[in-house]
């Protein structure tokens, strides 16, 4: 099957006698004892099991974990390491799952973040002890793109687990467990959701191996699982995600062709564009560049600000990947970070009609810079 029939099929699982064309809700915390039935539903769900099933079969892997939010599913990982393993992760990555490693993970886990675009800061950076590698690609905020193959040849050849996040570029645009990654993560939240309702993360195995049965035990003893009814709207989105993409992406690349021409514009953090420097991996890697951008505009904070206020389709949100178009200056969110600079804006593209878009954003420019 291709992607687009997988995810209106793969996660489709009909036991009722009525069939049903959609898969019923089903809430009960406990299930009758008998042979082959789930026991409880923190262990086993049939939603929940659906939504696993189909996001294994995008991702082309054996088996998936679902949780109650990405975070929910790094942590996983994470618990799954021995204490005091060194851990590798980029220098530019998800606010959130940096400062889980920063704080809660503080003197349990050696971390150390670097510049993945370099393959040979990885080979550097390897220690006797080091046991996981975090890659994010296309990365938050700045969409570094990070060479997965050339990096998990590395991490094999020292016996090291390879995680990727792919939650910019949903199984749509990028495999990476075809690439060489072990496990690959998403934060369903965003583009697997699609409608900025859903809280979820899911992580997808290549192989059932002793690691993953670690992960396993995670999901079903510490609980932080997502609902029978997340599980199902999760499972019902994603039957619309390939061809969501597919306008996000052409959306995206009209907006980011706008701003690289634009004159109040300094730079723009865009894989799409032939300018950035990953423009030539992510096109090996990568089926389409995906709908997440940043740019600099040549002015300072409050400029910023301002151009945001003056937005009437973009609304001044945090999070990412629903179908209407969100906007932030990321320094807000990352306060003190130094490698985002204050007058760095990051752009969830929507669906929206891309003209709509680009006026509204030509609009904004005009009035804020009075040009």
């Amino acid at each position: 099957m291709k992607i687009e029939t997988i995810a209106i099929h793969g996660g489709n699982v009909i036991t009722d006698t009525l069939k049903p064309i959609i898969q019923p809700i089903t809430l009960s915390t406990t299930f009758e004892h008998q042979e082959g039935s789930m026991l409880y539903t923190r262990l086993e769900n049939p939603n929940r099991k659906s939504l696993e099933t189909v996001m294994a079969s995008l991702e082309g892997g054996t088996d998936a974990a679902a949780f109650a939010s990405g975070n929910a599913a790094g942590n996983a990982v994470f618990q799954a390491l021995p204490a005091g393993t060194h851990l590798i992760a980029p220098d530019d990555m998800y606010h959130g799952m940096k400062m889980l490693l920063q704080t809660v993970y503080a003197g349990k886990l050696e971390v150390q973040f670097i510049d993945l675009t370099d393959k040979e800061n990885l080979r550097n950076a390897i220690k006797q002890n080091t046991g996981l590698l975090w890659i994010e690609t296309p990365s938050n905020p700045l969409l570094k793109i990070s060479d997965i193959s050339a990096l998990a040849s590395i991490a094999k050849e020292n016996n090291v687990k390879v995680v990727c996040d792919s939650t910019f570029a949903t199984p749509v645009y990028q495999q990476a467990l075809e690439l060489g990654a072990d496990i690959v993560m998403h934060s369903s939240t965003k583009y697997i959701s699609g409608h900025s309702d859903i809280l979820g993360g899911i992580l997808v195995t290549k192989k059932k191996d002793d690691f993953w049965q670690h992960i396993k035990n995670v999901q079903g003893l510490a609980g932080a699982v997502p609902s029978p009814m997340d599980c199902y709207l999760l499972t019902r989105s994603i039957k619309t995600l390939p061809y969501r993409m597919k306008a996000h992406a052409f959306n995206a690349k009209r907006i980011a062709e706008f701003l690289d021409h634009h004159p109040w514009v300094e730079k723009v953090y865009y894989p799409g564009l032939s300018s950035h420097k990953g423009f030539e991996t992510a096109q090996i890697q990568m089926e389409g560049f995906g709908a997440m951008l940043s740019f600099l505009i040549k002015g300072n904070a409050n400029d910023a600000d301002h151009l945001i206020g003056k937005l009437k389709f973009f609304s001044n949100a945090t999070s990412l990947g629903g179908v209407e178009s969100l906007i932030e200056r990321r320094s807000k969110v990352q306060v003190g970070d130094p490698g985002i600079p204050d007058q760095l804006i990051r752009m969830s593209v929507g669906i929206e009609n891309h003209e709509d878009l680009i006026e509204d954003l030509d609009q904004a420019f005009k009035v804020t810079f009075n040009s």
